[in-house]
């Protein structure tokens, strides 16, 4: 199926303000473990759901993928990305660092993006070949092109099984930047992470990670803003990709590059990714 994207925008943003106003007014409930140091409350349930529900009535030839439930459905070529609660931790601890992230994937790349800060009342979007907004303003990535003066964010720490192994790349990496970076900055948040830096607040954000549900809105938000957004590598990032990595064009080389020595350091640069 080939559509554009810009045409799906206004949907898209309904479904996302029906999210919003169940995060706004809603307490988080009971919290069911998910694994180790893992969770979802009532309210990532309720919000996957109601968005579900509206999505399969207004787009029913579009597949849907939701962080707690999975596929619901399968679509020609393309699927909805939503991770209903993106910062549960910090919602569950009254830090308003959350938010609602619906992403459009077409064949293994987005193609819109909706990211709702619902406590901080700043709404990005983004269609393919229509440029990011932040509450209808147009945004725009910083112009940093130094380590010694960039704000770079980093992904959580990894929980559960194996999260020792898993977080040596990470531990390495935070020592690699705290060396040569400005300030590095941990928001709980991958929509945030990758909405701040298509906003210009921070300057880079690197998650070895790439959940769909996590990165879809906020990767083609970046792009659309002049963020480059590549994988570990560098080449060019897609769904597939092993990690998430998205700066000022001018920052991309040198990420690289310090990921790759963090990842050395600690015998993962020959695998994947966690």
């Amino acid at each position: 199926m080939t559509i554009d994207a810009r045409t799906l925008l206004p949907i898209a943003e309904r479904a996302v303000s029906i999210a919003s106003d169940i995060v706004r007014t809603k307490t988080p409930g009971v919290v069911t473990a998910k694994g180790d140091r893992d969770m979802a409350t009532e309210v990532d349930y309720a919000v996957e759901h109601a968005v579900r529900e509206f999505l399969s009535r207004e787009t029913p030839e579009i597949g849907f993928l939701g962080e707690e439930e999975g596929v619901s459905r399968t679509g020609d070529g393309l699927m909805w990305a939503l991770d209903p609660l993106d910062g549960t931790a910090n919602f569950l601890h009254g830090i308003p660092l959350c938010g609602v992230s619906l992403g459009l994937i077409d064949k293994d790349m987005p193609t819109l993006g909706v990211i709702d800060l619902p406590f901080l009342d700043i709404r990005y979007t983004a269609a393919e070949g229509a440029g990011a907004q932040a509450n209808g303003s147009d945004i725009r990535v910083s112009d940093a092109r130094q380590l010694e003066t960039a704000i770079v964010a980093i992904g959580d720490y990894a929980v559960g099984k194996d999260a020792d192994e898993r977080n040596r790349p990470r531990i390495a990496l935070t020592q690699e930047l705290a060396a040569r970076v400005q300030r590095i900055r941990m928001f709980g948040s991958a929509a945030i992470d990758l909405a701040w830096v298509a906003d210009g607040k921070i300057d880079a954000n690197i998650m070895l990670t790439n959940n769909p549900w996590d990165t879809a809105a906020g990767v083609i938000i970046a792009s659309e803003a002049g963020a480059a957004v590549v994988d570990l590598d560098g080449s060019p990032h897609s769904m597939s990709a092993h990690a998430t990595i998205a700066a000022s064009p001018k920052l991309i080389a040198d990420l690289v590059e310090l990921i790759a020595e963090a990842r050395k350091a600690t015998g993962h640069n020959q695998r994947a990714a966690e």
